[in-house]
This record gives structure tokens, sequence and C-alpha cells, in this order.
């Protein structure tokens, strides 16, 4: 059923939740967490776990999987000055080795500020944008290498704790390549290598594409009306590897399964930009915002993980499957002790 465009009101998108079904660690085993599946057609729910996946799918569908790559883009440093307290969430490169970045606290973080990250290694504000952003100068410092000698991964707002080892492993795909994103597209941190391999072996393809994911994912909407929030711009790419694989499977009439939120949204930003045929390789900005109802061109069917309230992700899958559907399987998740969010458990919805 779609929903009403001109009723759509962000509280629409609201559910209780208690706060103990959020998980704050992964479970043992990728493939171990547990797998709601929803038939958009008989309006079925059913239970499983994600190893089970291939159970649901056929030979001849193709797997489209993010291949992004979480940057260790939190840094921790101080004032040069006055010794005070920074945190810096590095979030992309502006110019040269200048970088766009989140400080904390940052009202009193103006252009000029130098900051300390570790002995011998200083940075500067060069500008104030809105907000918390900054343009910070790393001068000639190598970034990537600060990254991986004093960054941590940014962990998402709600997981309140330090992060751990087992963070460095597990809030990152077996497939990342590309490094680029501040926070992992986490449909996909539930495949294994093995698990791939069984997919593969039941003849089931799998492509890649490229969306390095922002903080933006995180911002719940504020208005009341959906319509008037803005998506920040994401970077992404689609290899000719990727289309070609899309268009045979078309033609064959088997499935496009896009592999979480940031896959639906790449794919259909490029079917939204072809001037001919299905889908052509593109690269480039998306801020591309799907709410309900909307018209998929590419996704076929959907793997994701359960979403905040009020959030764009949310609201993508309602576009998907239908907001009475998905607010359904979600009050049926509460209610069996699913676990939400990026090290939660998974939905599959065909």
């Amino acid at each position: 059923m779609k929903h009403d465009a001109m009723n759509l009101r962000t509280s629409d998108f609201e559910y209780p939740l208690p706060e103990d079904l959020i998980a704050y660690y992964p479970r043992d085993r990728r493939e171990d967490s547990r797998l709601m599946v929803l038939d958009r057609k008989t309006r079925r729910i059913q239970h499983a776990h994600f190893a089970d996946i291939c159970d649901f799918l056929s030979p001849g569908d193709l797997l489209v999987a993010n291949d992004t790559k979480v940057m260790k883009a939190r840094l921790r440093g101080k004032k040069a000055r006055t010794g005070g307290k920074v945190e810096i969430l590095l979030l992309k490169p502006f110019e040269g080795n200048v970088w766009e970045a989140l400080v904390s606290p940052s009202r009193r973080i103006h252009g000029g500020t130098p900051i300390v990250i570790a002995d011998g290694i200083e940075c500067r504000v060069v500008e104030r944008l809105e907000g918390s952003r900054r343009l910070i100068d790393f001068g000639e410092h190598d970034v990537v290498k600060i990254m991986d000698d004093f960054g941590e991964v940014p962990l998402p707002p709600y997981i309140r704790r330090q992060p751990a080892e087992i963070d460095y492993e597990r809030y990152q795909t077996v497939f990342a390549r590309a490094g680029g994103s501040v926070a992992a597209p986490t449909a996909g941190l539930h495949f294994s290598q093995g698990l791939l391999q069984k997919l593969i072996g039941k003849g089931i393809g799998i492509a890649y594409l490229t969306l390095h994911v922002g903080p933006g994912t995180f911002v719940p909407v504020r208005e009341a009306d959906p319509r008037r929030h803005k998506l920040d711009p994401e970077y992404f790419e689609i290899p000719e590897a990727c289309c070609r694989l899309i268009v045979e499977t078309k033609k064959r009439g088997h499935r496009v399964v896009a592999v979480g939120t940031t896959s639906v949204r790449a794919l259909e930003t490029a079917a939204d930009e072809a001037d001919e045929g299905i889908i052509k390789p593109r690269s480039g900005w998306t801020g591309k915002y799907i709410l309900p109802p909307y018209d998929f061109k590419i996704v076929d069917a959907l793997v994701t993980n359960f979403h905040l309230p009020r959030s764009t992700l949310l609201m993508l899958v309602c576009a998907f499957a239908g907001r009475d559907f998905v607010m359904k399987a979600y009050e049926q998740a509460v209610a069996m002790r699913y676990r939400f969010y990026s090290y939660g458990d998974a939905m599959l919805i065909l």
C-alpha cells in the first residue's frame, strides 16, 4: 500500500524501543544475527537466522553490496594554547591536505585555532563552517597515516562506550575496500566470507558499488513534514562491472537484492540519471532522499537492519515495503526481542 505523500508526517515513523534492545556489541559470528523475512505480496513475516538467507534467495539473483571502508576518523587532540580537549571527526578531503571535519566542543574552535594530535603532529582550523563543521589543514602530515596511528573507529552515537578491539574488525564489512566512510553500511556486517561463498555456490551473484557513508545517516528528521529535511550529499561510484551484472540479472527475470539503504540510494540515483537503458556507470555526489510513495526502478529486494525512529533510513524502508507493514514488523521485532541498530539483527524484504 502506498502512503499518501500529501499526509506524510515525521511522527508516522516513530516507534517505542526499550533501550536494552540496542545492540552495543556484535554477535559472536556475523551470520549468527537473527533474520526477519518480509514478503511484500503475501504480507507474511517469517523468522530465521542470517545464515539461512540462502534459503530465501534463488539462483540467478544478484546481491549488490557497498564496499566502502570505515575510516579511523575520530581523532582526540588538545588546543595548542590552552590544552583544552578537542575531538575531531574527519569527514572528507576538501582540497590538498585540508579536510572537512566535525569538531567538539565547537563553540570556541575558530579559524586559526591550532590543535595538537600527538607529539610533533599539529593541525590548524582554517575556516569555520556551518554548525560544528570546520576546515582543518594538516600541513605536510599524512592524514591517512595519522588516522591509522591515532584514530578511533567512529562508533554510532547510540553505542555509549569507547571503541574496543573487536570494533576494528566487526564495524567493517568483510568486503570493505574503499576507505571514505565515517559509518559502516551495516546491512553488510552480517556477511562472512564463508556465507558469501555459500551464496556463490548456490548461483547467487554478488556485485559491488561504493557509497561513502557520512554522519547524516544518524541525524533524525526534526521537521514535522519529512519532505522539508535535506540529506548531506555522499560520494558514490557504480562501476561498469556492477551495471553489467544488474542488466543481465534483469534481462533474465531475476532479482536485484540491495544490501543496505546506501546501496539502494546509489542504485536509484544512477537509475534517475540513466538517459537510456536500465543503469550506466556513475560517480559523483548524491543527496537522494527516498520517502513513501516511491517507484523503485532497480531494487527488487532489500537486506537491511532495524533503524532509528524518525530516520531517513526507516523512511526508505517504509517506501520499499509499505509503512504499515514495516511498522507492524518493527512492533513484532520489539515483542520478540530482536536486536536493533548497527550491531543488531537484520531484515530481508522480498
